[in-house]
């Protein structure tokens, strides 16, 4: 479909690809607040693509103030309907070892302070989180992944802490025990949001190191950390090329998300305010406007 739109939610590195020549920075306000930072709106092969620093250029904003609300309402601004998040994760298993992506698929959100849903005054609405990835977009990333060669596993569960910090030796032992395959602190209520947006939703999570359970953690020296971070990202340009080139062919008319909305709004219309209403404009304004 001729307007579907991607947008890549990562780290600041991951758009300084040399091919991006065209590059235009876009200051968007939203009835959140502002974005993490401006959006890179570029393109690649004459496809259009925006990419979004989720900690700001230069990594200055903690995982729990990051305005989630903010960025996808903004990225929903430009018309985007497909996010595909990218970041760098701890494992929880011996077989996901650093270097290895993983194609998630599921959450278990254990964050408790930041702002998960644009319904939270005067409109209620719930959507379902039962599946919270695109399963075509999934197939569109790891079309993108195979390509490259990159050593990946298809589906897994991502527990999101709330951070900043990482967890305690008796925290990674109870995640590892409910079978999680990867921790991090950015994916809620990114998700969450992204599906009450009705903007389809990719994770593509970067293995960097073992959390603390490993009992080799205590030897990993921090070069061999940042080594890995920079042979993920070289790995994700590649990647997020090759997703640009193919995510259209991969588009599900029928995903779930696409209207989501539709069946979630339980607040009579009588009760629902017109400032509420503007606000969630943008968001839910294909069913508050009927």
């Amino acid at each position: 479909m001729a307007n579907d739109k991607l947008a890549i939610i990562g780290g600041s590195g991951l758009y300084d690809v040399e091919e991006f020549k065209e590059r235009e920075l876009l200051d968007i306000t939203t009835p959140w607040g502002n974005p993490s930072d401006q959006i890179l709106k570029t393109k690649y092969n004459n496809k259009e693509v925006y990419f979004l620093p989720r900690h700001g250029r230069g990594h200055f904003i903690s995982p729990s103030k990051i305005n989630f609300r903010a960025n996808i309402d903004a990225l929903k601004q430009l018309g985007v309907t497909d996010i595909v998040s990218v970041s760098a994760v701890g494992s929880l298993k011996e077989d996901l070892p650093p270097g290895k992506f993983v194609l998630v698929d599921q959450f278990i959100d254990r964050t408790f302070a930041r702002n998960k849903t644009f319904f939270d005054e005067d409109i209620v609405a719930h959507v379902s989180m039962a599946h919270p990835t695109s399963k075509a977009l999934m197939n569109a990333c790891e079309e993108s992944i195979k390509k490259e060669n990159i050593s990946y596993q298809r589906g897994g569960t991502y527990v999101v802490m709330e951070g900043p910090q990482f967890s305690t030796l008796a925290e990674s032992n109870l995640y590892r025990s409910w079978k999680a395959d990867v921790i991090g602190m950015t994916n809620m209520p990114e998700a969450k949001l992204a599906r009450e947006a009705e903007i389809r939703y990719s994770s593509v999570s970067m293995v960097t190191d073992y959390d603390c359970w490993h009992p080799d953690h205590e030897n990993v020296d921090v070069q061999k950390v940042i080594k890995v971070l920079l042979d993920n990202a070289a790995k994700a340009k590649n990647m997020i090329k090759n997703l640009i080139d193919n995510f259209e062919n991969h588009i599900d008319p029928n995903d779930p998300t696409n209207n989501c909305l539709d069946v979630a709004i339980i607040t009579a219309p009588d009760k629902r305010s017109k400032k509420t209403i503007e606000k969630l404009n943008t968001v839910a304004g294909r069913v508050l406007n009927k």
